[in-house]
């Protein structure tokens, strides 16, 4: 565990460096409460003991911005006090203190409560852990383990935000598996599972980590292109589109006798400003003309177009 030790007195923090290190934790020392925020930011230790009086930032403003900037990490807090006096002791708890010990420092009182630092925060980044995979469960498909249309809906807004802000071009390519529903009827729906998740993984493989690959709902996909323009998507999709083709997953039921996809491509540039409603409009009306057209295409949508 990494200590952060704040004290003005240079006995005190001889004191607390010995206990600490003593304890088998690793000690990082400042000289006063400025330094201590510097230096906590720079390493972001599981525990601070600072004092309460320093030159500059005190303990009490100490403990106040480093429970402010924590985010989902926790750092416990032990203030050092000279007196103990219960007004102290209630002004570090409300300032965001866990625990408090008293001048002049004895050792094994700190490395008591140091034991105690270790458990909270072991505790907390075992929270933050479980927090990090529920968030990212609830936003990936457990088929394919593509994102899903949650993560669609909160990343398709981040992207037109800074499209908006930086004038960046971006598409949105809607694919479905031709002939899906056959395929299921012939070989079943086991079958049809493990042929989503192959088409689900060359989708992936086949465009830039930057872009965003999502299952949005049964046997469609939506892909969403950065940075790219309507003629670049086109070019992409023919890729993925050929690279699934290339999979050669045997389909009776298709003319191909094989699986395959067909897409519609939607672009928002300078030119088309569209919103994001407006785009996934347009580009499942090309995907409805790719499959109109025979299947297996790519179709790029008329700007400003919308079903009807």
């Amino acid at each position: 565990m990494k200590v952060l030790i704040a004290d003005d007195d240079q006995i005190s923090r001889l004191i607390t460096k010995a206990a600490v290190e003593q304890s088998g934790h690793e000690c990082i020392v400042a000289l006063d409460g400025d330094q201590a925020w510097e230096l906590y930011q720079l390493h972001r230790p599981e525990a601070v003991v600072t004092d309460l009086m320093m030159p500059g930032m005190n303990g009490l403003d100490l403990c106040r911005t480093i429970r402010s900037s924590e985010g989902d990490s926790y750092t416990y807090l032990i203030l050092v006090t000279s007196h103990g006096s219960r007004d102290d002791v209630l002004a570090g708890m409300e300032a965001g203190a866990d625990d408090y010990v008293t001048k002049p420092l004895d050792p094994f009182n700190l490395r008591i409560r140091l034991l105690a630092a270790q458990r909270i925060t072991t505790l907390h980044a075992d929270l933050a852990r479980y927090r990090s995979a529920l968030t990212e469960q609830a936003r990936t498909d457990p088929l394919t383990k593509l994102h899903n249309r949650l993560k669609l809906t909160e990343d398709l807004a981040e992207l037109h935000s800074l499209s908006d802000r930086y004038g960046q071009e971006y598409c949105l390519a809607m694919v479905d598996v031709d002939n899906f529903k056959s395929y299921n009827d012939i070989y079943g729906h086991q079958a049809g599972d493990a042929a989503l998740v192959a088409i689900a993984a060359t989708l992936a493989a086949e465009v830039r980590e930057s872009d965003g690959v999502y299952r949005f709902g049964g046997e469609e996909f939506l892909l969403v292109l950065r940075r790219q323009s309507a003629s670049g998507a086109e070019g992409v999709m023919e890729r993925v589109r050929s690279a699934v083709h290339a999979l050669d997953i045997e389909h009776s039921g298709d003319p191909d006798g094989v699986l395959t996809i067909s897409a519609g491509v939607a672009a928002h540039s300078h030119e088309h400003p569209a919103g994001t409603e407006q785009l996934l409009k347009e580009a499942d009306l090309a995907l409805y003309a790719a499959k109109a057209s025979g299947r297996n295409r790519v179709t790029l949508a008329s700007p400003g177009s919308s079903p009807n």
